[in-house]
């Protein structure tokens, strides 16, 4: 993050009260524009909602730990695309890698095709490649805690599909992430993500189905082979 080119960046780093070092290293490369907030949580998307409600601009982003941006200059162009064309959302695309090798690209989650009526169907785009203009936040509200794994995909579903965003699909890798994801750690966090995502759907009023959601995983393997 402290490596962007652009020069206003409100940096909040929210730890769940960590024993592990985490916050030796945080604090040793702690700013005078980095806020740290370190305090047992609920979980992920309790810690989202803490940096959520100390935000104060206008674009509002979330990067995990172990991810990395793609380059120094993607919150400058994000920002410069965004107020271009009077965007409310932006969103690009998330290359994955091992651990120990950043630059080895192991699968490109691409974003492209997302619309709000792919949304019955499974599709978001890569969340830490989302960009949303902060008043998005303020008229849909934060994160649900009674998620466990997709509490971005509910958000998504609620902010894409109760109100139209002016919104585009960034062509590139904004973000490079780490793989071993809470969502891809298992079957059993497979089948909690799908039951969510059909909850979630449910729950804001699109009609879909088991198989609907499940129809996404033929395409998703073909990630691995356009990186």
């Amino acid at each position: 993050m402290q490596a962007q080119t652009h020069p206003d960046i409100e940096h909040i780093v929210v730890d769940g009260a960590s024993t592990d070092g985490t916050l030796a290293l945080i604090r040793a490369h702690q700013t005078g524009s980095m806020r740290l907030i370190s305090e047992p949580d609920q979980g992920i998307y309790d810690a989202m909602n803490k940096g959520l409600a100390e935000a104060t601009g206008d674009v509002v982003c979330f990067l995990n730990a172990d991810d990395i941006y793609a380059g120094t200059d993607v919150l400058a162009r994000v920002v410069e695309q965004m107020s271009q064309e009077h965007l409310e959302a932006l969103f690009g695309d998330v290359a994955f890698f091992h651990a120990g090798s950043p630059q080895q690209t192991v699968r490109r989650y691409s974003s492209r095709s997302f619309s709000p009526e792919r949304i019955a169907w499974g599709w978001m785009p890569a969340h830490p490649a989302l960009f949303l203009r902060r008043e998005v936040y303020e008229r849909t509200g934060s994160f649900r805690t009674d998620f466990r794994i997709a509490g971005d995909f509910e958000f998504v579903a609620r902010a894409f599909t109760k109100k139209t965003l002016r919104y585009r699909h960034f062509p590139e890798v904004l973000v490079r992430m780490r793989t071993g994801g809470i969502s891809t750690e298992g079957w059993n966090n497979t089948l909690l993500l799908n039951r969510e995502v059909l909850r979630a759907c449910r729950e804001n009023g699109i009609q879909t189905n088991t198989m609907k959601i499940l129809s996404k995983y033929p395409a998703k393997l073909l990630e691995y082979f356009r990186k």
